[in-house]
């Protein structure tokens, strides 16, 4: 698990700092687009690798089907690679030429006093918004922009995955339990099938990250474009990632409640008699509240009396 923490923090912080987000984006597209070549070619399928390529990328294949059966795995990557990273490098100048003349309308119009604003961007599917800085945005005709497309959309499907993938690790943990019974080494399975798991996160991860990458473009209308708001300063805002508690740790949470909530329970209350103690073959003067009836009797006689609430000990 520690090792599987490790891999995805240093995405994440790749993705905050930019510096090395395009080594991680290019590693991507590499394993990706080596995925989707070996198990079409074992499987002998050019149908389905055209069809992985459009769906994923959005583009036609620029292998042709003679080349897909006679050329081996790594021609054929090598080709898709370089195709697919020109075609991407195309994707991003296209983008920029295009929000340019959005981003100067904003930019210069007096009205507007924004620093930052927010951009939104769509592959089709879903929008996701982008917060960027104005001015740098107009000085680097939308490179910044880009950059922090980038940025954002990784960091965004980023922890998505991370999260459901905690969740599948904890009911992972539950499950291997009943392996015991089956006479097999619950900590081997959990070790194979966590493996297994983070192994389909990743490449799901970097199908999701990819496809938006190279799909997502941004709306040509000014009106869709806001300042992004300032977040208030004086709110107490959580400095840390939320991290999903495991089994373990979540019984351990709810023995404490259970020990909470029982000690709770077991507090001693002070009982306050409204009848006061008097030996049952005592002869005790009851009177009735309402008629102002007396009577003489023994007092396990007049205990139901007593309790039905109309009838009280008579105090001399």
């Amino acid at each position: 698990m520690n090792s599987q923490r490790t891999i995805i923090y240093t995405l994440r912080k790749n993705a905050l700092k930019g510096e090395k987000l395009k080594i991680d984006i290019s590693n991507m597209l590499f394993d990706t687009l080596e995925e989707i070549v070996v198990s079409n070619k074992d499987a002998n399928d050019y149908k389905s690798f055209e069809f992985d390529l459009i769906t994923n990328f959005s583009v036609t294949s620029p292998i042709s089907e003679e080349d897909f059966n006679n050329k081996d795995d790594s021609e054929i990557l090598d080709i898709l690679y370089k195709n697919l990273s020109d075609y991407y490098e195309r994707k991003k100048d296209q983008n920029k030429e295009l929000a340019f003349p959005v981003i100067r309308n904003v930019f210069e119009n007096k009205g507007n006093n924004y620093k930052r604003i927010v951009v939104p961007f769509t592959d089709g599917a879903k929008v996701i918004n982008i917060s960027t800085d104005l001015k740098e945005s107009f000085e680097s005709k939308c490179k910044s922009l880009i950059d922090d497309f980038e940025k954002n959309i990784s960091l965004a499907i980023i922890d998505d995955k991370w999260k459901v993938h905690l969740k599948k690790m904890d009911e992972l943990k539950q499950s291997v339990q009943l392996a015991v019974h089956e006479q097999k080494d619950p900590l081997l399975i959990y070790k194979f099938e966590a493996y297994e798991l983070f192994k389909n996160m990743i490449v799901d991860l970097n199908k999701e990250l990819l496809s938006f990458l190279f799909k997502g473009s941004l709306p040509n209308n000014e009106n869709n474009i806001k300042e992004a708001t300032q977040p208030n300063k004086n709110r107490n805002y959580q400095t840390s990632k939320d991290e999903t508690l495991n089994t373990d740790e979540m019984a351990q949470k709810a023995r404490q409640v259970g020990a909470s909530a029982s000690q709770s329970s077991q507090k001693v209350e002070t009982i306050i008699r409204d009848i006061p103690k008097i030996g049952r073959n005592e002869i005790v003067e009851i009177k009735n509240t309402n008629s102002g009836e007396v009577r003489k009797l023994k007092f396990k006689k007049a205990i139901n009396l007593l309790e039905s609430g109309e009838w009280i000990v008579n105090s001399k």
